[in-house]
């Protein structure tokens, strides 16, 4: 019996004892922050860095483009002209004396001898009216006002063949920008001046 309750004691003892001893804590894994690392930039290729080193750096001087817009490589020489709301740009060449407009030969577009006249009288004035070919490219505007802005343009581009022409030219006006215009409709009028009909009774 003794024996018993010494066994039975000591169980007793144990149990107090854990119940007494606080449970230990279960270790919890700490989440690690994660960190970015930023990657490197991958480095270029050797062969495309000599590509950009050895590429001169080309800058035109305003005498460059100058030349490039009043010549052509075929040996035209080329001027623009402009006349209400129409603007011609006009390349002229050595040939027979053939004019035409937007590619077209000059009577089957213009469609009026006195207009085609119009065009060659600076060449008729020098004399070279069977020496030189007109390619004109015209936009906006009505035909008579695209033939006063081909004749500027084709009186420009002859003082490219030779500055002598100037002189020439300039006595007969047609070096001069013609620079009429139509003038705008005003509010409560009928047109830029006219009024409206007025009736008292």
């Amino acid at each position: 019996m003794e024996k018993k309750k010494s066994v039975t004691t000591e169980k007793a003892v144990e149990k107090k004892k854990a119940v007494s001893k606080p449970a230990a804590k279960a270790e919890t894994p700490v989440a690690k922050k994660a960190t970015i690392t930023p990657k490197a930039p991958k480095p270029a290729p050797a062969s495309a860095e000599k590509a950009v080193s050895s590429a001169p750096a080309k800058v035109k001087t305003a005498a460059e483009k100058k030349d490039k817009k009043a010549t052509v490589s075929n040996g035209s020489f080329y001027g623009t002209g402009k006349r209400k709301s129409a603007i011609a740009r006009v390349w002229i060449s050595k040939g027979t004396g053939l004019v035409n407009f937007n590619r077209k030969p000059g009577i089957d577009y213009i469609k009026s001898e006195l207009l085609i006249a119009k065009v060659k009288a600076p060449l008729k004035k020098l004399g070279l009216e069977s020496q030189y070919d007109c390619n004109i490219f015209t936009v906006g505007g009505g035909l008579v006002a695209q033939a006063d802005a081909s004749r500027l343009g084709v009186s420009r581009a002859l003082l490219l063949v030779s500055a002598d022409y100037r002189k020439p030219l300039k006595e007969e006006g047609f070096l001069t920008r013609d620079p009429r215009v139509k003038e705008r409709k005003k509010y409560g009028k009928k047109r830029a001046r006219k009024g409206f009909q007025f009736r008292k009774r």
